[in-house]
């Protein structure tokens, strides 16, 4: 066999072989008399079957194999004249060429290697941030967000008005009959927080306590229940009581009331109420400037500064992915047409080149990252990831998980986790100092 193997760069090589018809000979005979020892043919003794007859029995599975084998072979040779591991290679080879001729199989194997990515100083790589101190309003406004939250309801004998709640009786109807679910009791209700159908609690705005008033309003198209959806519809209300929050007034009770730590001998529960808030504000607007700013800087800058060749068959990988992401957003007309120009798709695949490069590179490098950090992510990590997704947004969680499996999002899913437990690990670091 002949078999020469091309450095192309540090994460690809591409093998060039040519397989004899000595060479699949040569294999087809092992494969065959490996058969003769274990295969049961009928007419023969199991392990006495002679090779002509496997040959015969077999057929063209026999060279298929042969083949197969002279191509791992290949892949072997070329490897080791590399001084390269299996375990470094990253996708499955690709071929360039594949000809079958007379004389044999001349191949071109391209191999993607997983990149070595040399972690240096990275600390130096977050950006500086300025988090300014919360205004004295803005801790007085949390502080009685907090107090209002915590403050008990009280009967009042007012008209209602828009953030008050009220107690009320109903029943709905739909063309003169009332309808299932459409009837409640002494139901509390935040006016204002739309969580009845639109146009409802507007109308009991200016009600007071032992007044009714029939409240018509429209299903949306739509709504969950079919027999409902796009129906006109009338409920008849009675107004039981209207509650307001009790106002709080902050002191010293009111604050030991709301804070989460523990006060110590001599402190102040206002003034340790006040420093707690701060901070909480203080991390608020970090956190909001990490996912709007700071993450993707710091991505940037990663991709940026370390520098490594990447693997051809992943980055192909992620420029096809972009490449479906962008025919969800197109007519069947456009994607027609680019299908049928090969020229306007590498144009389409060009564009999306760059940022599939640092995709691929900010993966290894978080990658790399995580076992310097020595940050992992379980699978049982992402199945509370997508069990908490499923749970929040009204889906039954474990069919998330299945769709997700079947969907090969897992991989993806694994990696964002550990990308936020890397880069808020980084970012820890940083302002603890």
């Amino acid at each position: 066999m002949e078999c020469k193997t091309t450095n192309i760069d540090t994460a690809n090589i591409s093998i060039t072989a040519h397989i004899s018809k000595e060479d699949i000979k040569t294999n087809l005979e092992k494969i065959a008399k490996n058969l003769a020892k274990t295969t049961d043919l009928p007419g023969f003794r199991k392990g006495k079957v002679p090779v002509p007859a496997i040959k015969k029995h077999f057929g063209t599975r026999l060279k298929e194999d042969a083949e197969a084998e002279a191509l791992r072979d290949v892949l072997d040779l070329g490897l080791k004249n590399e001084n390269v591991e299996n375990s470094r290679i990253i996708t499955e080879p690709t071929f360039s060429k594949f000809d079958k001729t007379e004389n044999g199989i001349d191949v071109v194997v391209e191999v993607s290697l997983r990149p070595v990515v040399e972690i240096t100083d990275y600390s130096s790589l977050v950006p500086d941030v300025e988090i300014a101190e919360p205004t004295k309003d803005e801790v007085s406004a949390r502080i009685s967000e907090m107090l209002s939250a915590q403050a008990p309801f009280v009967e009042v004998d007012k008209a209602i008005e828009n953030g008050d709640t009220t107690v009320f009786n109903f029943e709905g109807f739909v063309d003169g009959v009332a309808f299932d679910g459409g009837t409640a009791e002494d139901y509390s209700l935040n006016v204002g927080s739309g969580s009845f159908i639109p146009g409802f609690e507007e109308q009991l705005i200016g009600l007071k306590a032992g007044d009714t008033k029939d409240v018509v309003v429209t299903f949306p198209e739509e709504y969950q229940s079919e027999a409902l959806k796009g129906k006109e519809a009338t409920f008849k209300c009675k107004i039981n009581k209207v509650e307001q929050k009790e106002t709080v007034e902050l002191n010293e009770e009111s604050a030991k009331s709301i804070l989460t730590a523990d006060l110590k001998d001599g402190e102040n529960a206002i003034d340790v109420l006040t420093a707690e808030v701060t901070e909480s504000l203080k991390s608020e607007t970090l956190s909001k400037k990490y996912n709007e700013e700071i993450k993707p800087a710091l991505r940037t800058a990663l991709a940026k500064h370390f520098t490594f060749d990447l693997p051809n068959s992943v980055v192909e990988k992620e420029v096809e992915q972009k490449l479906n992401q962008e025919a969800q957003t197109m007519t069947p007309e456009q994607i027609k047409e680019i299908q049928e120009d090969e020229a306007k798709l590498e144009e389409l695949k060009a564009k999306f080149l760059d940022g599939a490069k640092e995709s691929v590179r900010i993966t290894f490098i978080i990658d790399a990252l995580g076992e310097k950090l020595n940050i992992a992510v379980s699978d049982e990590e992402v199945k509370q990831v997508i069990y908490y997704e499923g749970m929040m947004s009204g889906q039954d969680p474990d069919q998330l998980i299945k769709n997700y499996e079947k969907a090969g999002y897992l991989p993806l899913i694994k990696m964002s986790i550990l990308e936020d437990k890397v880069l808020g690990k980084i970012l820890d670091d940083k302002f603890k100092k």
